[in-house]
């Protein structure tokens, strides 16, 4: 119920918006309602804007080509769980609030399996429901709370400017709106009997009166055209991070927080990748000098990141380096373009006529290449398509993507040349497809591989940012802000709890993988709660440490083996190993190694067609299972992710008919299918979307097909603290599965989840030296023990166990001995005073770390120790590799 305002004066604007992650939870609507009154108490009236529920915005997105492929209950399922779980935990009838958009939602699923077509009018419909609810939820739990709350719908204060090109795509889905103050609203507004005002980001009319969007994360901008049209005191952009940072702080703990930028310097942010403003919502709120408060709701007390005209000035100088991905490159090349008039002219109309917005430009006499920013773009292949065969008539055109575009941020960034050659040679060993200075004098953008990235930016942010302290512009780093509190001894790593007994081992022993037994039964009990899956195979690959192998067979977990050696050595350690324990996933293994898995009577799985083709005899008659390509990867590096056209794992689904007609020639049957789309996954859905993939297959093409493997790749947390993979989530995804296809037995095939965080990499520091303002610390082993952090720019988290309850007063680079520049450990690494014979424990190092070590530079690498649960005597536990025999 909302209560009558007896306070009529002119209104002096506030704009608050709260993104996804900030309207999810009770706790969260909590904190919203404590703002909205403090900002009460201030003599300010504010104007909610909220976005979706997080993840909502993707389960819309998905929901209309689930509904066309028959799955859209399932799909609708996925969108109404969440929405009746927070309502319910809010205390409302959530039902009756959202049963006409859950109604309406069913009525278009329904509609769209049966016209099976999708087009941008109706997106933009569906895609304004997960706002629509979220706000309906919360402007009832306000009300609930005493907080004097008006429901109003953004249609109709936000109205679309036309778009005259031909681009039905952008008329519907990434539209811009008028932002004038507008006296009218102002006073409609004002004149409405309540304390708050409350609406939705991101959605907008057009002039027919039909929904449209702002693009994906427009609630900012919504919310800048709020501010604008109202004449707001100020904009406050409530998020999950207290501000801009020096680099993505996710990514870089060391990152420091910007206390103040302009706004140029704000919106050149956001543009080159900085997620935490959508790049439109900067021009409204510079137009009228409306500051704009970056906060975080989790902790509102924190300072924030202030964005206005003035902000203190400084020297010349990089404030930031972002990145941003997903950028698709157009190269287009031609002797012709040489001195002739108008060529740039014709080439742009062919972009205009396409509807496409250009970002980044460079060109020469043979050569124009330019880049499309998916932020202001629709991209869709067919479109980029038609637009390669359009410019055809000017040129050679072709299409390069997936890129990314790295740029250094800052104010008068020309002044700085000489101060940024060393940093720029950090790309002297990648593609450089397009380098761009801005005319602004706001950054240097350079456009690389997209795989490639977020390593240049560590090392960059490593260059550049490793010595900076807090001033006016620098705040305290990501580190310093959210350090995670010191935890009882029972919670700690437990690399904690056994740090006599690992510097004890280090000094005769290092350098050295430690095992930890106790960490490694408590993460197969983690996975045995995953009550949907029926059986665990173990990735050999990620660790095949005896003593580690022991524990898992007594365990009765599988395990899944990738070659004939690994088949073998399972084998020689456990000779009564049932076979149905025992998974072969070859890839482009010799006829040999098929014939072995097929002798020991594993699961044998093809990933290709052509073992059937060449080696016909070999599989006749014979029971496989089939690795197949879902046509997207995930994972934190390209090198780990399994799936996709780049990918040279499994076979592409336009080939199952070709498949069964083998099969049938063969008399071979097909009794599982497998995919497997990348490792460090922390999206809880993952699984349950690669079963319904592999489910449609069978129920196509393969009858027989009992089992379907999901395949590993189960996230694992890389420092201390940080929240990992939601296995209960996991679980609810799977269980919905496994109610809609009773008749398949589902499968998985972890392998860093179990030992990651059981294994650290220990090493004793053998000299310390600065040179240049670095601080360098070495270490007796590097990239011959764990390549990980060359190979894919992986984090480890380090300390110094010898001083580990000594506070970090010195930012390192942690390297090693190998003759190589890419020997480094750790970049920026916070560290007490560390000295030479220091013991150093490089964490979450139980996977992928020996077993693809080497003997570089003939350094021998680091031996394995198994520590047992009970060890009295550590050091008779140990257990060498065979190379440090």
């Amino acid at each position: 119920m909302v209560t009558k305002r007896t306070d009529m004066a002119v209104p002096r604007w506030i704009v608050l918006k709260f993104g996804g992650t900030s309207v999810s939870t009770p706790a969260r609507w909590e904190t919203i309602a404590r703002i909205a009154r403090h900002r009460l108490t201030e003599g300010l009236r504010p104007v909610v804007v909220c976005s979706a529920l997080s993840g909502i915005s993707n389960a819309l997105d998905r929901l209309l080509s689930e509904a066309m492929a028959g799955r859209g209950e399932a799909a609708l399922e996925a969108i109404r769980q969440p929405h009746l779980e927070l309502g319910r935990a809010l205390g409302l009838e959530v039902e009756s609030l959202l049963h006409p958009y859950f109604e309406e939602l069913a009525r278009i699923t329904m509609g769209t399996a049966l016209v099976r077509d999708v087009t941008p009018r109706l997106q933009a419909r569906v895609m304004a429901m997960g706002e629509l609810m979220a706000t309906t939820l919360g402007a009832a739990y306000l009300n609930q709370v005493g907080l004097a709350t008006q429901w109003l719908d953004a249609r109709e204060l936000l109205e679309a400017l036309d778009e005259p090109h031909g681009n039905e795509a952008r008329r519907y889905l990434s539209v811009t709106c008028d932002y004038q103050p507008d006296a009218t609203l102002q006073a409609r507004l004002a004149a409405i009997p309540a304390d708050v005002l409350l609406t939705q980001g991101f959605i907008a009319r057009n002039r027919r009166g039909e929904t449209v969007l702002l693009g994906r994360g427009g609630s900012d901008t919504s919310a800048a055209y709020l501010a604008a049209k109202l004449q707001a005191e100020r904009l406050e952009i409530w998020t999950d991070v207290p501000g801009m940072f020096t680099a993505n702080p996710r990514q870089i703990p060391s990152a420091r927080l910007l206390r103040h930028l302009d706004y140029d310097e704000a919106q050149e942010l956001a543009i080159t990748g900085a997620r935490v403003l959508h790049p439109r919502c900067l021009e409204p709120v510079r137009a009228y000098g409306i500051p704009l408060h970056i906060k975080c709701t989790d902790h509102p007390e924190l300072e924030g990141t202030i964005v206005s005209a003035n902000p203190p000035d400084v020297n010349p100088r990089v404030k930031a380096i972002s990145c941003k991905t997903g950028i698709t490159l157009v190269s287009m090349d031609t002797v012709g373009m040489w001195q002739q008039v108008g060529f740039l002219a014709d080439v742009f109309g062919v972009f205009k006529r396409h509807g496409l917005s250009i970002d980044l430009i460079a060109t020469s006499e043979t050569n124009v290449t330019v880049s499309l920013d998916p932020l202001a773009n629709a991209l869709q292949p067919a479109q980029l398509d038609a637009l390669v065969q359009d410019l055809s008539a000017y040129c050679q055109a072709r299409v390069i993507a997936p890129c990314a575009v790295v740029s250094l941020v800052g104010r008068h960034v020309r002044a700085l040349l000489d101060e940024l050659t060393p940093a720029f040679e950090i790309f002297a060993a990648h593609h450089v497809y397009l380098i761009s200075q801005a005319a602004s004098d706001l950054n240097f953008s350079f456009v690389v591989d997209e795989d490639q990235a977020e390593r240049l930016v560590r090392r960059l942010h490593a260059e550049l940012f490793g010595h900076v302290e807090s001033d006016t512009l620098f705040g305290p780093t990501w580190r310093e802000l959210f350090a995670p509190p010191t935890k009882p001894a029972t919670s700690r790593p437990w690399w904690h709890r056994r740090r006599h007994e690992l510097i004890s081992l280090a000094k005769t022993q290092a350098p050295c993988y430690v095992y930890d037994e106790g960490t490694l039964r408590a993460q197969i009990e983690a996975l045995r709660r995953l009550a949907s899956v029926d059986r665990l195979f173990y990735a050999l690959k990620a660790n095949d440490h005896p003593d580690v192998l022991r524990l898992f067979y007594e365990a009765g977990l599988g395990f899944e083996c990738v070659s004939a050696n690994e088949l073998a050595h399972v084998r020689q350690l456990f000779p009564d190993l049932p076979p149905e324990r025992l998974l072969f996933t070859p890839n482009f293994a010799p006829a040999d190694e098929y014939r072995r898995g097929f002798d020991l009577e594993a699961f044998v799985t093809l990933d290709n067609l052509y073992p059937l083709e060449a080696w016909p005899k070999l599989f006749r008659g014979r029971t496989v299972l089939v690795r197949f390509d879902p046509g997207r990867g995930d994972g934190h590096h390209r090198y780990v992710r399994t799936a996709g056209a780049q990918s040279k794992f499994g076979i592409a689904p336009a080939q199952a008919r070709r498949l069964q007609k083998l099969a049938e020639e063969l008399n071979m049957r097909i009794v599982g299918l497998h995919a497997h789309v990348g490792s460090g996954i922390l999206l809880p859905e993952t699984w349950a979307e690669t079963a319904l993939f592999l489910a449609e297959l069978a129920e196509t093409y393969f009858p027989d097909v009992r089992y379907l493997d999901v395949g590993g790749g189960l996230g694992v947390p890389d420092r201390t603290g940080l929240p990992g993979l939601d296995l209960k989530a996991v679980e609810t995804h799977l269980h919905r599965f496994k109610a809609a296809h009773p008749r398949f037995e589902l499968w998985i095939e972890p392998g860093r989840f179990l030992v990651a965080e059981a294994g650290v990499l220990l090493a004793r520091v053998t000299q310390v030296k600065e040179k240049g303002g670095v601080r360098y610390v070495g270490i007796e082993t590097g990239m011959n023990s764990l390549i990980r952090p060359a190979l894919y720019g992986a984090y480890h988290e380090i300390v110094n166990l010898t001083r580990l309850e000594e506070p970090a007063t010195q930012t390192v680079e942690v390297v090693g001995p190998i003759c190589e520049s890419g020997d480094v450990l750790g970049h920026s690494r916070r560290l007490p005073d560390t000295r030479e014979g220091d013991v150093l424990l490089i964490a979450q190092a139980g996977a992928y770390g020996a077993v693809m070590s080497s003997h570089y530079n003939r350094r021998p690498p680091a031996r394995e120790i198994f520590l047992p649960a009970d060890a009295a005597n550590p050091t008779s536990s140990v257990t060498p590799n065979a190379a440090s025999v």
